[in-house]
């Protein structure tokens, strides 16, 4: 990729815009940095393009190298030979040029301060270990510094070294947001003790620094790029489990965490680290508006918003209206299972509080479900079971709402979105759930009810279908399914009499949303497709896409190579049944041939055995009438020699039969 915005002085050359990183540090210098922006992707290694991009090094006034983000030995290899190439051809240069080498904290990964109670800071760079497997991190960072620090010289280097970035999306703690968001594990995983501190800094806030060193030159040529929190892996998680996911935790050791799925190796190393670091020279040198400087915690609410504005985690809210049987809920299952959004009933939501508050009261959570949540949780259930006690089963409509919105407020629907099935059926229930108490704005108006922007449906569609069509639907179902769903004949009519009285009123649910400027789609049933193909059609065709969740590049080679692993092992399996079952074929060929050959075996010999006993008495007759009389003819044939010996024994067997 190679891209370039037109700026007043500063030529800035960033390389790997493709990654995480350094595309929002380019971002970040376009808009801070007047000037010219060159960036580069993953280029080829050929000296013809080595020699191309060399020359732009060279027309560039600050070049910066990013290492700091799943460096691979290609990246380390081409920034070590930038830095080479580029002290070598000093002499060309009219003017002043910086190398920014953008290193991680990594390389002070076993780094102990001198007193237990100190913190390490840039001027101890000198002192730094690295974790293993960032030597060659480490070893670049000292190159930079030893090619840059000649004085009077026109080259300079810089050595930024960032804490673990965050922010914009998310790409290091991208499983833990990822995690939270899905909602698909009760508790956010924690890997080990999660006590160690992590050194941090928001990915625009490292855009900063490096700003900084570009426009300020300072006389420090290693800077630690970290913000001001102290915070362990627990806090961070916690507090993201309460912002953005299920509110818990669950501690998860190291060696079982490198067997979970989405969560790459190298990320654990990164994670392990625990480092007490503090930046004097961004303090003292620099003056430039941090974004995040007091960290992640503190700012939760902000960088999840971040974090779902850069992936268009928008929820989709849908309301689904209609006659009795004209298939809501069948038209209902498939937008949810197609959109991945949550089947919301009204029926089945006040089982499932009803059954939270049970389990909270044999406290099944320990660690959550204190003394105070139990007693709060008995309240609750009394209050439930005694309105539905008084209301024959029935839970009386201000506590079904209330139930109703905290599932809408909960943060499955808040994420990914939700579907209402048939439910409210009425201009008051919808008023009671979604209006907004808010009366002190400037634009109430008490004709008009505020609606609550968090929770209500951003679409209504209504399913039509004719009163003969519902009859024959309804008369359709087998007894069984139609005493579950009401439908048999008296129920049904009563139902669908109420519903179309209730459509008549003077103000309807429909009227509601028409009124909050939600105007409903109205669709007509009238075949008995059990795909619901064209209802499904003009639905998808009115909501778009589904945009709950959309993954990033990295998250897209990863779960492509992941389906090529999955792809090669079917391939390998196949190959292997096949190979089997071709082994299996052959040895029952074999042996079925060998089972052939044995049978023949015994036919020839009983057919043999059967010969020999038919032909006993023929020898035995031959024997005795016949072969005495040709055995003296052949002795007299061999006596006389006669020309002709067939003829003689004809004429000799004659005349002693005639003899005899």
């Amino acid at each position: 990729m190679d891209g370039r915005e037109q700026f007043l002085h500063k030529r800035v050359f960033v390389s790997n815009v493709d990654t995480y990183s350094s595309k929002y540090i380019a971002k970040f210098l376009s808009t801070c940095t007047p000037g010219e922006l060159s960036e580069d992707g993953d280029a080829e290694n050929t000296s013809a393009e080595r020699e191309k991009l060399l020359e732009r090094l060279v027309e560039c006034d600050a070049v910066v190298y990013n290492i700091s983000e799943h460096a691979t030995e290609e990246q380390i290899e081409e920034a070590t030979w930038a830095v080479t190439a580029l002290h070598a051809e000093m002499d060309r240069f009219r003017s002043q040029k910086i190398f920014i080498l953008v290193s991680t904290v990594m390389t002070w990964a076993l780094t102990k301060p001198q007193d237990l109670d100190d913190v390490l800071t840039d001027d101890d760079y000198r002192r730094r270990r690295p974790h293993p497997n960032f030597k060659n991190h480490c070893n670049l960072e000292k190159l930079v510094l030893k090619l840059g620090k000649a004085k009077r010289s026109k080259f300079t280097g810089y050595v930024v070294a960032g804490g673990l970035q965050y922010g914009k999306g998310e790409s290091l703690f991208h499983y833990f947001f990822k995690t939270a968001w899905s909602m698909q594990i009760p508790k956010v995983p924690v890997f080990g003790l999660g006590t160690d501190y992590i050194p941090m800094i928001h990915v625009y806030d490292l855009g900063g620094v490096i700003q900084n060193v570009i426009d300020l030159r300072p006389k420090s040529q290693y800077i630690l790029a970290v913000d001001d929190s102290k915070n362990t892996l627990e806090d961070t998680v916690k507090v993201l489990s309460a912002v953005l996911g299920p509110g818990k935790i669950n501690k998860v050791p190291e060696a079982e965490a490198r067997f979970m799925k989405d969560l790459k190796e190298d990320e654990l190393e990164y994670l392990s680290i625990n480092l007490h670091l503090e930046t004097v020279v961004l303090k003292n040198s620099f003056n430039f508006p941090w974004k995040y400087e007091a960290g992640m915690v503190e700012n939760m609410n902000h960088i999840v918003k971040e974090y779902k504005d850069s992936r268009q985690l928008l929820p989709i809210r849908m309301c689904l209206s209609g006659p009795p049987a004209v298939g809501k809920t069948t038209v209902a299952e498939k937008l949810c299972k197609y959109y991945q959004v949550h089947h919301i009933k009204l029926k089945e939501i006040i089982e499932e509080r009803i059954t939270q508050l049970e389990e909270t009261m044999k406290g099944g959570d320990v660690e959550y479900d204190d003394e105070e949540s139990v007693t709060v949780a008995q309240d609750q259930l009394e209050t439930i079971r005694g309105s539905m006690a008084k209301n024959g089963g029935r839970l009386a409509d201000p506590l079904a709402f209330h139930i109703l919105q905290d599932k809408l407020n909960s943060a499955p629907c808040k994420n990914q979105g939700f579907i209402l099935d048939g439910f409210p059926k009425t201009y008051e229930q919808a008023k009671s759930i979604f209006s907004d108490e808010d009366t002190e704005s400037e634009d109430y108006n008490p004709k008009i009810p505020m609606y609550n922007r968090r929770i209500t449906p951003e679409f209504v569609f209504c399913l039509e279908a004719s009163d003969n069509f519902l009859m024959e639907r309804a008369q359709g179902f087998t007894q069984i399914l139609a005493e579950k769903m009401r439908y048999t004949q008296v129920e049904f009519v009563a139902r669908l009499d109420k519903y179309r009285r209730v459509g008549v009123a003077d103000e309807t649910v429909l009227d509601y949303f028409d009124e909050m400027e939600i105007h409903p789609e109205h669709i007509e049933v009238n075949t008995d497709d059990p795909e619901y193909t064209d209802v499904m059609k003009k639905i998808t065709e009115v909501v778009g896409r589904p945009r709950n969740y959309g993954t990033g590049p990295q998250e897209q080679e990863v779960e492509r190579q992941r389906l090529e692993e999955e792809r090669q092992q079917r391939l390998a399996l196949e190959a292997a049944r096949k190979k089997k079952q071709d082994g299996a074929a052959l040895a029952q060929l074999a042996a079925q041939y060998e089972e052939w050959e044995l049978n023949v075996s015994e036919v020839k010999k009983q057919e043999h055995e059967l010969l020999e006993a038919q032909s006993i008495p023929l020898r035995n007759y031959l024997m005795k009438y016949v072969m005495p009389s040709l055995s003296e003819a052949m002795v007299e044939c061999c006596k006389v020699k006669p020309d002709d010996p067939v003829d003689f024994l004809a004429e000799h067997l004659l005349q002693n039969n005639s003899q005899d």
